[in-house]
Protein backbone atom coordinates (compact mmCIF):
# COMPACT_ATOMS: atom_id res chain seq x y z
CA UNK A 1 0.00 0.00 0.00
CA UNK A 2 1.51 3.37 -1.00
CA UNK A 3 2.48 5.58 1.91
CA UNK A 4 2.50 9.37 2.24
CA UNK A 5 5.88 9.65 0.52
CA UNK A 6 4.60 7.59 -2.42
CA UNK A 7 1.55 9.86 -2.63
CA UNK A 8 3.82 12.91 -2.67
CA UNK A 9 5.92 11.36 -5.45
CA UNK A 10 2.79 10.49 -7.45
CA UNK A 11 1.39 14.01 -7.03
CA UNK A 12 4.60 15.53 -8.44
CA UNK A 13 4.83 12.89 -11.18
CA UNK A 14 1.26 13.64 -12.33
CA UNK A 15 1.93 17.38 -12.29
CA UNK A 16 5.04 17.01 -14.46
CA UNK A 17 5.45 13.54 -16.01
CA UNK A 18 8.43 14.69 -18.10
CA UNK A 19 10.46 15.89 -15.11
CA UNK A 20 13.84 14.18 -14.77
CA UNK A 21 14.10 11.86 -11.77
CA UNK A 22 16.58 14.18 -10.03
CA UNK A 23 14.09 17.06 -10.22
CA UNK A 24 11.20 14.82 -9.20
CA UNK A 25 13.20 13.54 -6.21
CA UNK A 26 14.00 17.09 -5.11
CA UNK A 27 10.36 18.20 -5.43
CA UNK A 28 9.14 15.13 -3.51
CA UNK A 29 11.79 15.55 -0.81
CA UNK A 30 13.49 12.18 -1.29
CA UNK A 31 16.91 11.00 -2.40
CA UNK A 32 17.20 10.07 -6.11
CA UNK A 33 17.96 6.42 -5.25
CA UNK A 34 14.92 6.26 -2.98
CA UNK A 35 12.76 7.81 -5.70
CA UNK A 36 13.94 5.23 -8.22
CA UNK A 37 13.20 2.32 -5.84
CA UNK A 38 9.76 3.70 -5.00
CA UNK A 39 8.88 4.30 -8.67
CA UNK A 40 9.95 0.75 -9.53
CA UNK A 41 7.78 -0.64 -6.73
CA UNK A 42 4.81 1.49 -7.86
CA UNK A 43 5.26 0.14 -11.40
CA UNK A 44 5.64 -3.47 -10.25
CA UNK A 45 2.46 -3.28 -8.15
CA UNK A 46 0.54 -1.66 -11.00
CA UNK A 47 -0.06 1.68 -9.26
CA UNK A 48 1.77 3.34 -12.16
CA UNK A 49 0.39 1.69 -15.28
CA UNK A 50 1.98 3.99 -17.86
CA UNK A 51 3.28 7.46 -18.51
CA UNK A 52 1.24 8.84 -21.40
CA UNK A 53 1.45 11.76 -23.74
CA UNK A 54 -1.75 13.69 -24.31
CA UNK A 55 -2.56 15.10 -27.74
CA UNK A 56 -4.11 18.54 -28.13
CA UNK A 57 -6.45 17.74 -31.01
CA UNK A 58 -7.23 21.42 -31.65
CA UNK A 59 -3.59 22.07 -32.47
CA UNK A 60 -3.85 19.34 -35.10
CA UNK A 61 -6.85 21.02 -36.71
CA UNK A 62 -9.70 19.20 -34.95
CA UNK A 63 -11.83 22.09 -33.70
CA UNK A 64 -14.95 20.09 -32.80
CA UNK A 65 -15.05 17.67 -29.87
CA UNK A 66 -18.25 15.80 -29.08
CA UNK A 67 -19.17 13.42 -26.29
CA UNK A 68 -21.85 10.99 -27.43
CA UNK A 69 -23.84 9.02 -24.87
CA UNK A 70 -25.63 5.87 -26.00
CA UNK A 71 -28.26 3.57 -24.61
CA UNK A 72 -28.27 0.29 -26.48
CA UNK A 73 -31.13 -1.97 -27.46
CA UNK A 74 -30.05 -4.91 -25.37
CA UNK A 75 -32.52 -7.40 -26.82
CA UNK A 76 -29.57 -8.83 -28.76
CA UNK A 77 -27.06 -10.64 -26.54
CA UNK A 78 -24.20 -9.33 -28.69
CA UNK A 79 -25.34 -5.68 -28.68
CA UNK A 80 -22.38 -4.37 -26.67
CA UNK A 81 -19.77 -6.36 -28.59
CA UNK A 82 -21.16 -5.43 -31.99
CA UNK A 83 -21.55 -1.75 -31.08
CA UNK A 84 -18.01 -1.52 -29.69
CA UNK A 85 -16.51 -3.34 -32.68
CA UNK A 86 -18.23 -0.91 -35.07
CA UNK A 87 -17.29 2.15 -32.95
CA UNK A 88 -13.62 1.08 -32.94
CA UNK A 89 -13.67 1.29 -36.74
CA UNK A 90 -14.57 5.01 -36.71
CA UNK A 91 -11.18 6.78 -36.97
CA UNK A 92 -12.47 9.97 -35.30
CA UNK A 93 -13.52 8.11 -32.13
CA UNK A 94 -10.76 8.77 -29.62
CA UNK A 95 -12.31 7.10 -26.57
CA UNK A 96 -14.94 4.47 -25.76
CA UNK A 97 -16.25 4.02 -22.22
CA UNK A 98 -18.91 1.73 -20.76
CA UNK A 99 -21.16 2.58 -17.81
CA UNK A 100 -23.70 1.16 -15.43
CA UNK A 101 -26.97 3.06 -15.29
CA UNK A 102 -29.18 4.75 -17.85
CA UNK A 103 -26.26 5.37 -20.23
CA UNK A 104 -24.50 2.28 -21.57
CA UNK A 105 -21.58 3.79 -23.48
CA UNK A 106 -19.88 7.07 -24.23
CA UNK A 107 -17.80 7.91 -27.26
CA UNK A 108 -15.45 10.87 -27.61
CA UNK A 109 -15.39 12.04 -31.21
CA UNK A 110 -13.26 14.70 -32.91
CA UNK A 111 -13.88 16.54 -36.17
CA UNK A 112 -12.09 19.25 -38.12
CA UNK A 113 -15.14 21.51 -38.31
CA UNK A 114 -18.95 21.37 -38.26
CA UNK A 115 -19.20 20.10 -41.84
CA UNK A 116 -16.80 17.26 -41.00
CA UNK A 117 -18.78 16.53 -37.80
CA UNK A 118 -22.01 16.37 -39.81
CA UNK A 119 -20.40 13.89 -42.22
CA UNK A 120 -19.09 11.70 -39.37
CA UNK A 121 -22.47 11.80 -37.63
CA UNK A 122 -24.48 10.90 -40.73
CA UNK A 123 -22.12 8.35 -42.25
CA UNK A 124 -20.61 6.66 -39.20
CA UNK A 125 -22.43 7.42 -35.95
CA UNK A 126 -26.01 6.96 -37.14
CA UNK A 127 -25.05 3.61 -38.66
CA UNK A 128 -23.72 2.12 -35.39
CA UNK A 129 -25.70 -1.02 -34.48
CA UNK A 130 -28.15 -1.56 -31.61
CA UNK A 131 -28.64 2.11 -30.66
CA UNK A 132 -31.88 2.69 -28.74
CA UNK A 133 -31.12 6.29 -27.76
CA UNK A 134 -28.26 8.77 -27.99
CA UNK A 135 -27.36 12.21 -26.73
CA UNK A 136 -24.61 14.51 -28.01
CA UNK A 137 -22.70 17.00 -25.89
CA UNK A 138 -20.45 19.37 -27.82
CA UNK A 139 -17.41 20.66 -25.96
CA UNK A 140 -17.46 24.44 -25.62
CA UNK A 141 -14.51 24.92 -23.28
CA UNK A 142 -12.35 22.98 -20.85
CA UNK A 143 -12.21 24.50 -17.39
CA UNK A 144 -10.03 21.87 -15.74
CA UNK A 145 -8.14 19.05 -17.43
CA UNK A 146 -5.97 17.32 -14.90
CA UNK A 147 -5.08 13.79 -13.96
CA UNK A 148 -4.04 15.07 -10.55
CA UNK A 149 -5.70 13.79 -7.43
CA UNK A 150 -5.49 15.01 -3.89
CA UNK A 151 -3.01 12.32 -2.82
Amino acid sequence: MPDRTDHRILRHLMADPQAPNAVLAQRAGVAPASLWRRLEKLRETGVIAAIQNRIDWRKLGYEVQVSLRFTLDKTSPRAFDEFMAAAREVPEVTEIQTFLGSVDLRLSVIARDMAHWQQIYRDRILTLPHVADSDALMLVSTIKDSGELAL
